[in-house]
């Protein structure tokens, strides 16, 4: 079903459903009230024709006809009729000869109990009047028909009724109109999204002047359509990058191949030729496996082994691994300030992932500083772990610190060494553990890197 005629029918539901319960409760209260009338009207005309049989002296029961005959009321087929103690009918008067009514003894014995009682009675309305004095104990018995308070109930059912139907008619076709200017904005943000692809993902959507849900849909649409160009983007430079990385020792590989097999050559210069060649193979190997980690990083935490971490343990293998890569490498540890519960040093996360994440920057700090010296620090305060890896070394330009952390950026002095992968890689591995990476560089003085993750409370 259509969301307009969703809508539609919804709206007029509750407007359905709010009149229905408005005309029934005018219905309701009008009925009521007409029966509170008619009630009162024959408990006046009961207690009047009481007062009068009970002055006998004064009132036959012919005078008190004379004066109910008189008498002129708003129902019709008017019955007057009273009762002794004993239940014997005393007095009767009728408009119509020969109308009268035949009561069961329980009508009239609740009458004596209650003092008031309503019933109806061959079509008539009655009430029931329990008179006494010092001298009579008297039932005298009130009925007609009420025939203007039923007729005014009838009119008003067919106002309501007829109001009721108009007023369907009227919010279908309004409520119809209003669903369709209420989902236009929602056509026209499919439309333009639809028009989106990613060839020309710069294009964002109008979000107008109104501050209202529309809007925000529209500016969250833009700012997810601005993180999907830029992943694309990035994609895009991953891929180029990438193959230009791969195809650069390719080319020397085929080149130096296709040199070495031109001419009978020494065993001597084959050998020079597969030294060179395993360099080559090597370098690629280890391109290779960092792709993969790279990979591997920028997936989603429900594609890893996520566990408790404690994260000073996964530091203290820094040193032996860094030495691993240069004998030189040297890392300092500074565990002085850890809290004293050892349940603030436990992160959630991957343990290797987070290795290599730290191992990266304990790496290039080493690489870039003239002592070859990192300092790792381990500081913990309850709500998250901060861990701090500095250097003496050579520092990062101001104007690119902003990129260092973008795949394949190398910094144009160190454009010899490694990838321009590890801190790509190192900042995608925090970000997935829900965690965030600072630098603070100046140059010839050194580089600092604040990693900030979440305790695992």
């Amino acid at each position: 079903m259509p969301v307009r005629l969703r809508i539609t029918l919804l709206f007029a539901f509750l407007v359905f459903l709010i009149l229905g319960v408005v005309f029934a409760g005018v219905y309701y209260f009008s009925w009521q009230a007409r029966l509170q009338t008619i009630s009162t009207r024959l408990s006046n005309r009961a207690i009047t024709t009481a007062r009068l049989l009970s002055q006998e002296e004064l009132f036959t029961p012919d005078v008190v006809k004379g004066v109910d005959s008189l008498t002129t009321l708003t129902y019709k087929r008017k019955v007057v009729q009273a009762y002794d103690f004993q239940n014997r009918l005393i007095y009767s008067y009728a408009d119509l000869p020969g109308d009268s009514l035949t009561l069961d003894r329980e009508v009239l014995n609740e009458a004596r109990l209650k003092g008031r009682h309503y019933f109806t009675i061959n079509g008539k309305e009655a009430i029931a009047y329990h008179h006494k004095d010092a001298h009579t104990r008297l039932v005298i018995v009130s009925a007609g028909v009420d025939g203007d308070g039923e007729l005014f109930l009838s009119r008003l059912a067919r106002l309501l009724l007829l109001t009721y139907l108009t007023a369907v008619i009227l919010v279908l076709v309004s409520g119809y109109f209003f669903a369709g200017r209420l989902i236009r904005p929602v056509q026209r943000i499919t439309a333009d999204v639809a028009d989106i692809s990613a060839q020309n993902l710069a294009r964002r959507l109008a979000t107008g002047d109104t501050r209202d849900e529309w809007n925000e849909l529209a500016s969250t649409l833009n700012a997810l359509l601005d993180r999907l160009q830029e992943s694309f983007e990035m994609q895009q430079r991953f891929v180029a990058n990438a193959s230009h990385e791969l195809f650069t020792p390719l080319t020397s590989l085929s080149s130096q191949l296709d040199v070495a097999l031109q001419r009978e050559r020494s065993a001597h210069d084959y050998r020079a030729v597969l030294a060179s060649v395993y360099q080559d193979v090597q370098h690629m190997s280890k391109l290779t496996q960092t792709l993969l980690e790279f990979a591997k990083a920028s997936g989603t935490r429900g594609g890893l082994e996520i566990q408790r971490v404690r994260i000073d343990e996964v530091l203290l293998r820094l040193p032996a691994e860094i030495a691993k890569a240069d004998p030189g490498y040297v890392v300092t540890l500074d565990f002085e300030d850890l809290p004293e519960d050892e349940a603030q040093l436990f992160v959630y996360g991957n343990e290797a992932l987070l290795f290599t994440a730290i191992r990266n920057l304990a790496l290039n700090a080493c690489k870039y500083s003239s002592d070859k010296q990192a300092q790792v620090l381990l500081r913990a305060d309850g709500r998250q772990i901060r861990i701090g890896v500095s250097d003496n070394g050579i520092g990062i330009p101001r104007e690119v610190i902003d990129k260092i952390f973008q795949p394949f950026f190398r910094v144009e002095e160190n454009l010899a060494g490694g990838f321009g992968l590890g801190l790509s890689l190192t900042q995608r591995i925090i970000k997935l553990h829900k965690g965030s990476i600072e630098v603070a560089s100046e140059v010839g003085r050194g580089t600092q890197f604040q990693v900030m993750l979440p305790c695992a409370w």
